[in-house]
């Protein structure tokens, strides 16, 4: 599934995002200041200089940050705007595709990303706030398979094991020596279609909450499938901001969820999507 950028402010209109440059080459000096005005307003033009000049980018990644009813949602999407109610920013939200959400953080001024796990290779790359969950990834598979597995070694063994084509969970596989990876999926919910036809018989890609998620969203009935139980990757989920954010913001944001953190309501917005009431 292909997702267009979406930009979304409480109450705001969508932001243009052509970016309509001026040459400034071989112009009279009657006209220098008509140039040099039109180089200002398409700076002002871009989508993210009308939030402070901070621009706030996530990916599609259920129960985290997903569309539902075309609104973006999602337990740390709403952790995000609860934080901003409190620090008092209104950034708007791109939804980006994945990979664009990290090069987006990496190339551009003044970017946040949520979620992204905190890695000792990234650690040194931004600047943090959190932790705002803390999660498992654990594989699955049919629970009428005729076979069960249980270990590391049977997994290892394995004739594959089906994730998605890149990420952090393929290369924290294939750093753990895993030689049978089959990386075909190009999103999550096409590693429970490959399972669910046969496909495949080991799926590796979600954490446990975005496993139930998913298996909400696709109709199945409890115990449909089976956890094996080998953990294969637990960290944090952090909000991300790249290095020149200002440290003063940074901070605030670290209060502001500290402050959610301690009147309960981060624990509420967690249950909302780990336990979520059946309808």
């Amino acid at each position: 599934m292909i997702f267009k950028p979406i930009r979304l402010r409480h109450g705001a209109r969508q932001v243009p995002t052509d970016d309509h440059s001026c040459q400034a080459s071989d112009v009279k000096p009657s006209i220098l200041s008509a140039a040099l005005l039109c180089t200002l307003l398409g700076s002002l033009l871009s989508p993210w200089a009308w939030a402070g000049d901070y621009r706030l980018v996530t990916e599609e990644w259920a129960p985290y940050n997903y569309v539902e009813n075309n609104q973006l949602t999602g337990m740390a999407t709403d952790i995000v705007k609860a934080i901003m109610q409190r620090t008092g920013d209104d950034f708007a939200i791109e939804l980006l595709p994945s990979m664009r959400t990290s090069r987006a953080l990496q190339s551009q001024s003044k970017t946040i990303m949520f979620s992204m796990f905190r890695t000792a290779e990234r650690e040194p790359l931004y600047k943090w706030v959190g932790p705002i969950v803390e999660e498992s990834i654990h594989p699955y598979q049919l629970a009428n398979s005729p076979r069960w597995l249980n270990t590391l070694a049977e997994l290892h063994a394995a004739s594959r094991i089906t994730t998605r084509h890149a990420g952090l969970l393929p290369d924290v596989l294939q750093a753990q020596g895993f030689d049978n990876l089959d990386k075909r999926a190009t999103g999550s919910p096409q590693l429970y279609l490959m399972l669910l036809a046969g496909r495949t018989e080991i799926i590796a890609g979600d954490t446990d909450a975005g496993v139930a998620y998913y298996s909400r969203q696709l109709g199945l009935a409890p115990g449909t499938l089976r956890q094996i139980p080998v953990e294969l990757y637990r960290s944090s989920l952090y909000i991300a901001f790249s290095r020149d954010s200002d440290d003063g913001k940074v901070a605030a944001w670290n209060r502001a969820l500290e402050q959610l953190r301690e009147s309960g309501e981060l624990a509420r917005i967690q249950q909302q999507y780990e336990h979520p009431r059946v309808q």
